[in-house]
């Protein structure tokens, strides 16, 4: 029998809203703690959202106990894969001494950090964001900084916030996919909303990494770079989303944005170089060591060349796995699908969370050949031959790998737990019926509500299903432009990427910052915030004040 969800379980929508936000606040603070560990903080949230699901919002135990279970599925496959088969073939290319050869050639690009951190962090990242997603960019670019001997901290909090305004095209446009499925708005039409709002952050954000690197005025001195990195990516990111397709938008723009960067400081150097990898004004136990072999020889060519074979061959095979007709055969060979028993469409979404009373599905479909973290593993497995590793060394890393992500993966596959259970149990609507309250200022607050649903579930794809119907009804009884307000929850959800749970664990184990993770969200929280009201400011811009107003899509 099908349980309908009840968004106002205690009649009162003030103590029914607080007691939705109970699990992922206590989570959020007892990891900021710094007190608890992650995987234990995450058990902790788990154990209060099960509690709350069902003695708060009356969801059947056998429901709520399922929904758990399906999150523990979608956290090992496919997010904890990806980063278990990334750290593998980083293990590899550290193993085999091509990693630090390419740390040596980013180093002969520029041996100033600041200039590394947009090339690496900013730039890379967004490459791998477009292409492949959820968590792999973060996993990487941290794990290349941590190898050019910036601090654990500025490794994973840079990673963390240049991950943001890539995002909502991230793994193929898989966001803006998602928030068509559950708005039924043209997709085309929101990638070109979602980019008339991002290319303005993406001018944005690479200053603001920089001066939570190194602070205004360090930022201030390298303003010229700043500028070619950021417009060399603002624009191809508008003129793809809103005149090519979306889905490749993230890949175009930072092909390009990396390509005029490393032109540019070929002809340009700052009158100062800035050595410090730790971040201005932060000590976390990290020394001022120069940059990687600044005072060696420079390595050749084709030595960079082999070096960066391994994550070229990424690139490729990530770009060729995110291909439809690609991913469709491989589903085709091997893609089994469950519906999950005693689960799968017996809760139902009601009004007015939606304009009809809607199942809730719970179908895993275990495409494993067809997942990301499978093409990494490719990936790696051809890059151990092209490195003529034995295959004992290649084993022996590859199980290496799993005993330094046991916790890890713990933790992730808890979030996951809870974020699912979120949904299932309708807590999730609950908070967002809470920000659709706010009349004239919903805007700001649409946009805050996509912060909230990736912080909650760490990705923007999921906070996309999640709200993105709330979103289009709110906006209609608004009198404001659906396409303009389900767009705000991508735009805004991406600024909450970096406090997410699932990524700050990323981060953490690509640094090998284990037992940090609230250090690294008390370093990134208030820089999220601030960009996400930035965000529902400018989304607020749109939907009232000329001439942003015509700025939106119609």
């Amino acid at each position: 029998m099908a349980w309908n969800q009840v968004y106002d379980p205690f009649s009162n929508p003030v103590i029914s809203t607080l007691a939705a936000a109970v699990p992922v606040v206590l989570l959020l603070a007892m990891i900021a703690s710094g007190k608890i560990k992650a995987h234990i903080a995450a058990a902790i949230g788990i154990a209060t959202a099960l509690a709350i699901a069902i003695f708060a919002f009356s969801m059947p135990a056998g429901l709520a106990l399922r929904a758990a279970g399906f999150g523990v599925l979608s956290g090992l496959f496919p997010i904890g894969w990806i980063i278990l088969n990334v750290l593998f073939l980083y293990r590899l290319t550290v193993a085999k001494g091509w990693f630090q050869v390419l740390q040596a050639w980013i180093s002969t690009v520029t041996p100033d950090r600041r200039l590394q951190v947009l090339l690496v962090a900013f730039c890379f990242g967004a490459f791998f964001e477009g292409a492949a997603g959820f968590g792999t960019p973060v996993a990487v670019t941290a794990a290349i900084l941590i190898g050019l001997r910036f601090s654990p901290l500025a490794a994973a909090g840079l990673a963390l916030i240049a991950n943001t305004a890539p995002v909502a095209f991230g793994a193929m446009g898989a966001p803006i996919s998602g928030l068509a499925t559950a708005t039924g708005l043209d997709p085309v039409l929101l990638g070109q909303m979602v980019g008339r709002q991002l290319p303005i952050f993406s001018l944005i954000v690479p200053f603001w990494l920089i001066a939570v690197f190194a602070g205004v005025k360090g930022a201030f001195k390298i303003w010229p770079a700043i500028l070619v990195c950021g417009v060399s990516f603002a624009l191809p990111q508008y003129l793809v989303s809103n005149f090519g397709n979306f889905a490749i938008t993230d890949i175009v723009a930072s092909a390009i944005s990396m390509t005029c960067l490393i032109g540019f400081l070929k002809i340009w150097r700052p009158a100062e170089v800035w050595t410090s990898p730790k971040l201005r004004g932060h000590d976390d136990s990290a020394t001022d060591e120069p940059p990687v072999m600044t005072d060696e020889a420079p390595p050749s060519a084709g030595s960079v060349l082999l070096a960066a074979l391994p994550w070229i061959l990424l690139c490729v095979v990530l770009t060729l796995w995110a291909h439809k007709p690609m991913k469709a055969w491989l589903d085709s060979v091997f893609a089994p699908a469950w519906a999950i028993p005693g689960l799968h469409d017996l809760v139902l979404r009601v009004p007015p969370v939606v304009a009809k009373a809607s199942p809730e599905h719970a179908k895993f479909t275990f495409s494993f050949l067809s997942y990301t973290g499978t093409g990494i593993l490719v990936t790696a497995l051809l890059s151990s031959i092209i490195m003529r590793l034995s295959p004992a060394k290649v084993i022996g890393t590859y199980f290496t790998t799993i005993w330094t992500l046991r916790y890890s993966l713990i933790t992730i596959v808890a979030m996951l737990a809870l974020g699912t259970l979120t949904r299932f149990s309708g807590a999730d609507a609950t908070l967002g019926l809470a920000f659709a309250q706010t009349g004239v200022m919903y805007p700001l607050f649409g946009a805050l509500l996509g912060w909230l649903g990736v912080a909650a579930t760490g990705s923007d794809t999921a906070s996309n299903v999640l709200f993105g119907g709330l979103q289009k009804i709110t906006a209609e009884q608004l009198g404001l432009s659906p396409i303009l307000m389900a767009a705000a929850n991508s735009s805004g959800g991406v600024m909450g990427k970096m406090i997410d749970t699932q990524s700050i664990v990323v981060a953490s184990t690509a640094t090998g910052w284990f037992g940090h993770e609230g250090k690294i969200l008390r370093f990134v929280f208030w820089n999220s915030i601030i960009l996400a009201l930035l965000v529902g400011g400018l989304v607020m811009l749109q939907a009232y004040v000329w001439p942003f107003t015509e700025m939106v899509v119609r």
